[in-house]
């Protein structure tokens, strides 16, 4: 892995200014002051914001608190995806802070997966994990790992210790001289304009004449009409880590320096804004 670690820095430390508020039909014994946090773009919401929950129960009656859940603009928001992935896919063009519902009842079972413990985030996170390097490295990377290293990396992410969690990920992100890359880049591309989740597939990050492939090969494959203008005017942004990479940009260097902790590629497409 080439040594860009201002990059890797830069992604990590990358954090979100934020203003939550308690839903107006919540009942409360006495008026419930704001809450502003920055949040960090790698994390999860359910994982940062114990405080905030704290905040909010002081108000309330205990019998009515149940769980948490987060909504923004009318849109239950996934715990199970990273932070900034929710902001560059709901809000990336809104004037900051980003406003936050916090809501104690009337849990949306549809759209959301329940998060009753710390335990919950890490299986979903380990899980990401794994996926990402049977992609990789056909999990040979993970499974030579021993359970402390699978534990460093969670408590790296879970207390926001950059060189605890990168001690063991960049194991994650190497790869034999030989290959030039990853065998598979582990990716999500998610649109805001559809109902689908998000869009996955295998894609080699070297083409079969040995060419790198870049961004633009990656979306030109798997959704051409983010980058293909029906009418000549491009409509849509792409944006990882709330910026706009060039689509000349390897893919392979984006999946080593520019994947969330969870060591995927999370892809917004979103409308390009229009003022």
């Amino acid at each position: 892995m080439t040594d860009d670690k201002d990059v890797l820095r830069d992604v990590w430390f990358g954090r979100i200014p934020t203003c939550f508020t308690l839903y107006q039909d919540e009942v409360t014994e006495r008026e419930a002051e704001p809450y502003y946090l920055l949040l960090p773009r790698i994390s999860y919401l359910t994982l940062v914001t114990d405080k905030v929950k704290k905040h909010f129960q002081k108000v309330m009656r205990q019998e009515e608190v149940s769980e948490i859940w987060f909504e923004y603009e009318g849109t239950p928001l996934k715990w199970h995806y990273p932070i900034g992935l929710l902001f560059d896919l709901h809000a990336s063009n809104t004037a900051l802070p980003w406003s936050i519902t916090v809501h104690f009842k009337n849990f949306p079972e549809k759209d959301l997966l329940h998060c009753h413990s710390k335990d919950v985030i890490e299986a979903h996170f380990m899980a990401c994990i794994k996926e990402a390097d049977a992609l990789k490295h056909k999990s040979q990377v993970i499974n030579e790992m021993q359970k402390k290293d699978h534990k460093q990396l969670w408590m790296g992410l879970q207390n926001d210790k950059f060189e605890q969690f990168w001690a063991i990920n960049r194991k994650l992100m190497e790869y034999p001289p030989e290959d030039s890359g990853f065998r598979y880049i582990p990716f999500r591309i998610y649109q805001a304009t559809t109902e689908r989740p998000f869009i996955q597939k295998l894609f080699r990050p070297i083409a079969s004449g040995g060419e790198l492939h870049t961004l633009g090969d990656l979306l030109k494959d798997v959704c051409p009409s983010a980058i293909t203008p029906e009418d000549g005017e491009q409509k849509t942004q792409v944006m990882i880590h709330g910026i706009e990479p060039m689509l000349e940009t390897p893919i392979q260097w984006l999946s080593e320096h520019m994947s969330y902790p969870d060591n995927f590629l999370h892809i917004s497409i979103i409308p390009r804004p229009t003022d």
